[in-house]
């Protein structure tokens, strides 16, 4: 790997970036933070659906009118799924018995009951929707209002980009696809579809809570392929010029990524938002929420036009991490633990930030 030396590079020495000692792959999501947990398009007005979050079920209620409210999928009852249920006014009844819960939780209405024998409600979950996802906050509650969320992500909204949605369930633990993001050597995998490419690690960053890398990349063989053509905006060779000409900045600020790519002081040709939100108890499976915009070139029209193109070509390396994220979660069961020989110090310096700012596996208990 070719890397400059840089200030920055100085600061990665192997010994200043330790990994973990207990087993990442253990190491659980922390709640205190704000997830995704469906797109907005998912849940229609007057209905509901039901979403997970670490083995949690979670129901997600839309009114016909006012915000979405989230509840814990089961009727205090008989447990059965709230999401299966009817939405009236701003209240969901149980498809079973019709008992009836508000966005509180608090159980206010069972149909054969009178008003003053209503039984305890559901955990409620703080809500909010932004930039075409549904959030919840699943750790506790009074951090939720002084817990923040980027203002924007991505660049959606900005008329200047267009942004596409992505993401889809994904058999490994969170932890793998934050190595996977950061680790541009990795491009080694993806030579089919975008060429043979050299990358340039320019320097990370380690702040409480953030752990950031930048590349820069040159072409050594192959073509282009279209759709990096079309997120640079036009086509690009092997020549001199173009060689490490881009600085692709990528960025973990637990427990969001972001990866963008920009030439100098010039706005991003590409900004990623992306989150790993875990399904099953044991966070081995997670659902990806991912945010891509792309600036739209000078010629109106032609990324309209050239879009499938683009959703093709990023479909395309996400379905190659994906199968390799897979396969590595599968030796990790096979293996019984993490065997890991993690030699590139960014990646070590990261694997800290997820086990400092995620929750411990609980200890063995004694046979």
């Amino acid at each position: 790997m070719d890397q400059t030396q840089t200030d920055t590079q100085a600061q990665t020495h192997p010994s200043d970036a330790v990994p973990p000692k207990v087993d990442l792959r253990r190491v659980r999501s922390n709640p205190d933070f704000w997830y995704p947990v469906a797109w907005s398009k998912e849940l229609k007005p007057g209905k509901t659906i039901g979403t997970r979050y670490a083995g949690q079920p979670i129901a997600l209620v839309r009114p016909e009118e006012g915000s979405v409210f989230a509840l814990e999928d089961r009727c205090a009852h008989r447990q059965v799924p709230l999401s299966k249920g009817k939405v009236t006014g701003h209240a969901v009844q149980c498809c079973y018995h019709g008992w009836a819960y508000g966005r509180s939780g608090r159980c206010i209405d069972v149909p054969y009951l009178g008003k003053g024998k209503l039984p305890n409600g559901v955990r409620t979950y703080p809500c909010r929707e932004q930039d075409g996802l549904i959030f919840i906050f699943p750790g506790d509650p009074d951090k939720a209002d002084t817990t923040p969320l980027a203002p924007r992500l991505a660049r959606v909204g900005d008329p200047a980009y267009k942004t596409r949605s992505f993401g889809q369930e994904v058999g490994c633990h969170y932890s793998f696809m934050h190595e996977n993001l950061m680790d541009m050597n990795h491009q080694f995998m993806h030579m089919k579809q975008m060429g043979q490419m050299r990358p340039r690690f320019l320097g990370q960053k380690r702040e409480a809570g953030l752990v950031e890398a930048r590349y820069s990349f040159a072409r050594t063989s192959g073509k282009q392929p279209l759709g990096e053509a079309l997120i640079f905006g036009e086509r690009r060779d092997a020549s001199e010029k173009f060689q490490h000409r881009d600085v692709m900045t990528i960025r973990t600020e637990y427990p969001y990524q972001t990866l963008r790519i920009q030439t100098g002081d010039e706005d991003p040709v590409m900004d990623l938002w992306i989150v790993y939100t875990p399904q099953d108890e044991a966070e081995h499976t997670h659902r990806t929420f991912g945010l891509l915009s792309v600036k739209r070139p000078k010629i109106p029209g032609v990324l309209e036009l050239a879009w499938p193109f683009l959703v093709a070509f990023t479909e395309r390396i996400f379905a190659e991490d994906r199968e390799i994220v897979e396969l590595e979660q599968k030796a990790w069961r096979e293996l019984g633990g993490d065997h890991n020989v993690e030699v590139f110090p960014v990646i070590n310096a990261l694997r800290g930030l997820l086990a400092e700012c995620g929750v411990p596996p609980a200890p063995a208990k004694n046979a």
